[in-house]
């Protein structure tokens, strides 16, 4: 009896062998356990909490952090390589992006040996973000050639792709450094444009080529290892035991470049105009010194040309004023103004919701519900920040006005969605939209439905950066800028005007 039920559950027992061998196969593409450790039936017998399934305990490397090393010899080196064949200057900038990127190393480094932190995890890697930090920022703080003013702008575009590791689903991380291409191809469109078929034009073509691969590239790094944001061992150490420093990133792909400083500027030796130079910065010792602090004051009787010169008159120097300390351009320094109280409130008189001085910290979870009851009903939002609306029901319409990374979420809209004044926003129509008006703003990417596809049209007029983003057939997600430059003639007496050939 015994026998014949062990042959009956011969069959369930090799499926369960094979589902936990392929799990066993997956954990160890993640970097959950090593591939040297025994098998699932093996483990089940020497119990499932046992020390082998502790990452990187027998000094092996977490396989998502070899892929990032790959990810980084395979595209990130060609693309700092091809910065250094523009010159010293971007070099420079090549190697503040490797610096970028191999701090982002350290992160996946930290995810491989720790748990995920329980507290907020921006909050928690952010003092292992700052060396990134550092180095995006002397990048735009760059003053480089006129000539790489566009490359600049496209790699600063670029580099929002690295926000990866602080953000969560949706939408995935793959997906989101995926879309930051259209931003960054704006840019090096325009430098394709400016050196095709010029001569030493191979190397800025290359630079534009090698930028979006090494986004694409990262793109297919995130989805294989990081789909659902930036991965953690659950099996790891306790992430308060981590200390800055303690994780090195070893074996990086591409070492740096050791960037030759420029000597100090001496003042002696060098010539008349270097000692004048240095006598004159002598002369500043107070806040609103300048280089002729100190001169004496030449009096119109002393000015050669001038017909009150008298040249037999002994010249006297009138007594210079003492230097007062400048005075400091109005707004210079003053403090960004505060935003007002936060409403979200339905105003019977107009039929309008207003939504204003909405932040991710006044509405809970970052997002702000808007129930519209009547298709009357206009939706005003103004003077928001960093926080997502919801607009829930069909509405007259929706406009929003002077906000900041901002997105809005509405289902229907009769009439038009407009958007003035604004900067890094994000609007997306889940059901339909006949027109979208676009005004003095910079940066804005609307997200249409199927079914908004063919009714929507666009206005645009002083606005920067606009890209559209939709489903084609095969359900994935294409994205395209709006033009906002054009080519005008004169033909018979009236001026026509054609999209510029930047965007063919």
């Amino acid at each position: 009896m015994h026998h014949i039920m062990s042959k009956q559950l011969e069959p369930l027992c090799n499926t369960l062998d094979s589902v936990l061998e392929r799990l066993a196969a997956v954990e160890c593409k993640l970097g959950l356990s090593s591939p040297s450790s025994s098998s699932p039936t093996q483990q089940q017998s020497s119990g499932a909490g046992s020390s082998s399934n502790v990452e990187e305990e027998d000094g092996e490397v977490s396989p998502r952090l070899t892929a990032y090393d790959e990810h980084m010899t395979r595209a990130l080196l060609p693309f700092t390589e091809a910065c250094t064949s523009l010159g010293p200057e971007m070099e420079t900038v090549g190697t503040s992006i490797n610096t970028v990127w191999t701090s982002i190393r350290t992160i996946v480094e930290l995810g491989t040996k720790y748990k995920k932190p329980q507290k907020d995890v921006p909050t928690s890697i952010q003092p292992y973000l700052k060396p990134c930090q550092d180095a995006m920022s002397s990048i735009q703080k760059s003053r480089l050639d006129m000539k790489f003013t566009n490359h600049q702008k496209a790699i600063m575009e670029m580099l929002a792709c690295v926000s990866w590791v602080v953000m969560t689903p949706p939408p995935s991380p793959s997906t989101f450094v995926k879309d930051t291409i259209g931003a960054s191809d704006f840019w090096a469109n325009k430098v394709r444009k400016e050196y095709k078929g010029k001569d030493g034009g191979d190397a800025h073509i290359k630079f534009c080529d090698t930028m979006k691969a090494l986004v694409l590239d990262l793109s297919g790094y995130l989805k294989e290892y990081h789909l659902s944001g930036l991965a953690w061992n659950p099996h790891g150490k306790d992430f308060s035991e981590a200390t800055v420093g303690s994780v090195t990133a070893t074996s990086a792909a591409s070492p740096k470049k050791e960037v030759p400083k420029k000597a100090p500027a001496t003042t002696g030796g060098g010539g008349g105009a270097a000692n004048m130079f240095a006598e004159l910065k002598k002369k500043q010792t107070g806040a609103g010194d300048s280089a002729a602090t100190g001169l004496k004051k030449v009096t119109r009787d002393q000015q050669t040309w001038r017909k009150e010169f008298k040249a037999d008159k002994p010249v006297v120097a009138a007594p210079s004023k003492p230097a007062t300390a400048a005075k400091p351009k109005f707004g210079s320094g003053a403090a960004k103004k505060p935003l007002g109280p936060p409403k979200c409130e339905y105003q019977d008189r107009g039929c309008k919701w207003n939504v204003e001085n909405q932040t991710k910290d006044t509405c809970e979870g970052g997002v702000c519900k808007v129930e519209v009851t009547d298709v009357k009903q206009q939706v005003y939002i103004y003077k928001c920040e960093n926080v997502t609306i919801q607009i829930i029901g069909k509405c007259k319409s929706v406009i929003l006005d002077s906000c900041t990374k901002c997105g809005v979420v509405f289902d229907n809209v009769i009439s038009a969605c407009e958007v003035v004044n604004c900067k890094r926003v994000q609007v997306q129509a889940t059901g339909s939209c006949p027109s979208f008006s676009i005004d003095k703003t910079d940066g804005i990417v609307v997200h249409l439905s199927n079914e908004a596809i063919s009714e929507s049209s666009f206005v645009t007029s002083k606005s920067s950066e606009m890209n559209v983003s939709w489903p084609d057939d095969a359900g994935e997600i294409k994205e395209a800028p709006i033009p906002e430059q054009f080519m005008h003639k004169m033909v018979n007496g009236s001026i026509t005007s054609q999209v510029s050939d930047l965007y063919h």
